[in-house]
């Protein structure tokens, strides 16, 4: 039997389907979902199984200062290396395929192209990055990698239980500063690329596929206080009151207003979490603790939206007697993918007869981080029903084994390829 040719290797789906069900009852709770939030015990439970699954491949397997898991093919030349992959971690009670399902399917490119002994022009790397979801920030791991973290972010960085990320690494067995020395440079890095579940319902809602990313939104998440007076609910006259939930809810009510006169069509803002006190029934709210999460494609859009609710927030506390404060948990930048890294994509999916959408994702990804580190691409498949973040999350089989497919193809194209260039 002669050699296949690169363009009949498919991915072994059976293996790949093992892996995903394989993985998902890693950290799986009563209810179902998924708890591996970063650097937990069941995250490095993860890390380590996927270290264990590469070295049995016969591939490289190792683990950086940032708790980032690292495969790797070498290549004949020492050139730099295309990157895949995407995260491990997931929020609480999580659905099986956020993250984990680019990891997986990158494992798979790695073996096949090893099983398959394919030289290619430069390595390929696989990448499962340490702390997406955000425990302690977001995307840690491609922010290491990226060079964007100092001393002062790894000694002072606390979770919402107040546990520091100092010592959940440390509890991990790594040494906090040595997460510093994860960075790699521009030059090492020719591209990476990203396979993820769409998270959202258009895909499902337009009966395709596949689709691949063309630029990924950025987002600025806030941290705020409204400081009122906890006065009696029977004895405070509603003229009296500093009532801290009465500005909330009038803040939350301008939410739709300040999104229509400074946002663009893709433009949504959230407040995902609030919490009063004191928090009894008979206490008019001193202090309103709440998240507000503002998301955009456009970096001037998001600085004006950003600009508008400050502004908003700071009338209405005037106007109410209150005080306000506010911390920002974290800002990315909205970031375009690479065009030709698009085209490759594109012209993958059509040699499978399919007709890609090219569509913005609205949820953040390490992608983006590591966009400021090397060109990118992102392949999205469909989540039936949009759902994610919930154990109802899903992706049908054949949409997986496409998705994985057009991932294997895109990396042994761009694998053979000598520059990558903005067309």
């Amino acid at each position: 039997m002669g050699k296949k040719h690169h363009q009949d290797i498919t991915v072994n789906m059976g293996r790949l389907r093992t892996d995903i069900e394989r993985f998902a009852e890693i950290g799986r709770g009563e209810d179902g979902g998924i708890y591996r939030m970063g650097f937990s015990a069941a995250d490095f439970e993860a890390r380590n199984a996927l270290r264990t699954t590469l070295k049995d491949a016969g591939l490289h397997a190792e683990l950086d200062g940032a708790g980032n898991v690292l495969g790797r093919i070498e290549a004949s030349t020492n050139s730099p290396s295309l990157m895949v992959g995407s995260h491990l971690d997931s929020v609480p009670a999580a659905g099986r395929l956020d993250g984990a399902l680019g990891v997986l399917c990158g494992l798979e490119c790695l073996r096949r192209i090893h099983e398959e002994a394919i030289d290619t022009l430069r390595p390929i790397e696989l990448v499962a990055f340490s702390d997406e979801e955000g425990r302690f920030g977001g995307m840690f791991g491609s922010r290491a990698m990226a060079g964007e973290l100092n001393p002062d972010i790894l000694e002072t960085t606390v979770d919402l239980s107040g546990v520091s990320l100092a010592e959940a690494m440390t509890e991990r067995g790594l040494e906090p500063l040595k997460a510093l020395a994860a960075r790699r440079s521009p030059e090492s890095v020719f591209a990476y690329i990203e396979l993820h579940i769409e998270q959202g319902p258009l895909l499902d809602r337009l009966g395709k596929s596949l689709a691949v990313v063309g630029a990924i939104t950025g987002l600025s998440k806030w941290s705020i206080k409204l400081k009122g007076e906890a006065d009696h609910a029977g004895t405070t006259p509603m003229s009296m009151r500093k009532d801290a939930f009465a500005g909330l809810a009038e803040f939350a009510g301008e939410v739709p207003r300040v999104l229509e006169e400074h946002g663009g069509e893709g433009s949504v803002a959230t407040i995902g979490r609030v919490t009063l006190h004191p928090g009894t029934a008979n206490t008019v709210p001193g202090i309103a603790d709440f998240t507000l999460d503002v998301r955009d494609e456009s970096a001037v859009t998001l600085a004006a939206l950003t600009d508008a609710f400050r502004l908003t927030l700071s009338a209405i506390a005037r106007r109410r007697g209150l005080m306000f404060e506010f911390d920002i948990l974290s800002e990315v930048a909205p970031v375009q993918c690479d065009t030709r890294i698009v085209e490759v994509i594109v012209d993958v999916a059509k040699d499978f007869d399919i007709d890609p959408h090219v569509m913005p994702s609205g949820a953040a990804h390490d992608a983006q981080v590591m966009a400021r580190l090397a060109p990118t691409g992102m392949i999205f498949v469909p989540s039936v029903g949009g759902r994610s973040h919930s154990p109802a999350e899903w992706t049908h089989w054949e949409d997986i084994e496409m998705g994985a497919n057009v991932l294997l193809q895109t990396v042994l194209r761009l694998a053979q390829t000598e520059r990558c260039e903005e067309s």
